[in-house]
């Protein structure tokens, strides 16, 4: 996408951070940057959740760091993939626990994560609202706290870290949309108002929230700065992760 005309034809969905972990991290020999990029709209921002199974000895987030600081590198967190949004949790809450090391398990996707976490082979998965917010209503599996400072609206007895005392423990994973650098503004203004008016259709919306998944439309200046920190952020966990054993 990033080497195609900026001529609106050429568009593409974005996963942030995802997106920006890929141009940073040189194993995948990414051909572009951040600056490649003209970031259009967003649609959805899906936070981060800490999971374990429901007969898990973990009851809380602390249960785990404790855990984690008595035995470093013993206890197994399950990430969708390498730098992964999850992936990217685990570094952030290693980061927020002095002493807390976890044995990182790199695996394909929600399915492998419940799979393994169910099988006992893993021991708590860092994953996002929207993969596993209908086996946490079922009772399969218990939430220990969403990665964000406000609750979800589809986890509401599930606490933030912000309110169990790890602030800085932020993560989510966004879908949005973006084109090539050099888009004429008003081309980006024309495509971002047709898809925001899409995005919001009250079909489109019930079919969303009805899987967990939490809309939050952003565009112009909000989205090209949530772009830019997201990068920033990324960037910093991803130096981290080049100096850790994956």
């Amino acid at each position: 996408m990033a080497r195609q005309r900026p001529d609106g034809y050429y568009i593409g969905f974005i996963n942030l951070p995802a997106t920006n972990t890929v141009i940073l991290f040189s194993f995948h020999n990414a051909i572009s940057t951040e600056k490649d990029f003209t970031p259009i709209i967003n649609q959805v921002l899906d936070p981060g959740v800490i999971w374990v199974r429901a007969d898990s000895p973990y009851k809380t987030v602390q249960d785990l760091i404790d855990a984690a600081k008595k035995s470093p590198g013993t206890i197994r967190a399950a990430t969708t993939g390498i730098l992964s949004d999850d992936h990217l949790a685990i570094l952030m809450t290693e980061e927020a626990a002095p002493g807390a090391k976890f044995r990182i398990v790199h695996l394909e996707g929600g399915a492998a994560q419940f799979k393994e976490i169910m099988a006992g082979n893993i021991d708590v998965a860092f994953d996002n609202v929207g993969s596993i917010v209908k086996r946490v209503q079922s009772g399969e599996v218990r939430a220990l706290a969403v990665m964000d400072d406000v609750r979800s609206k589809f986890m509401p007895d599930v606490p933030t870290t912000k309110e169990i005392g790890y602030p800085t423990v932020i993560s989510n994973s966004t879908r949005g949309i973006a084109g090539p650098k050099g888009m004429p503004a008003p081309l980006v203004v024309k495509l971002r108002d047709v898809l925001a008016k899409a995005m919001q259709d009250p079909e489109h919306v019930k079919k969303l929230e009805d899987q967990g998944i939490a809309i939050k439309i952003m565009i112009g200046d909000e989205y090209e700065k949530y772009f830019a920190e997201t990068h920033a952020k990324a960037k910093k966990y991803t130096e981290w992760a080049k100096n850790r054993p994956m």
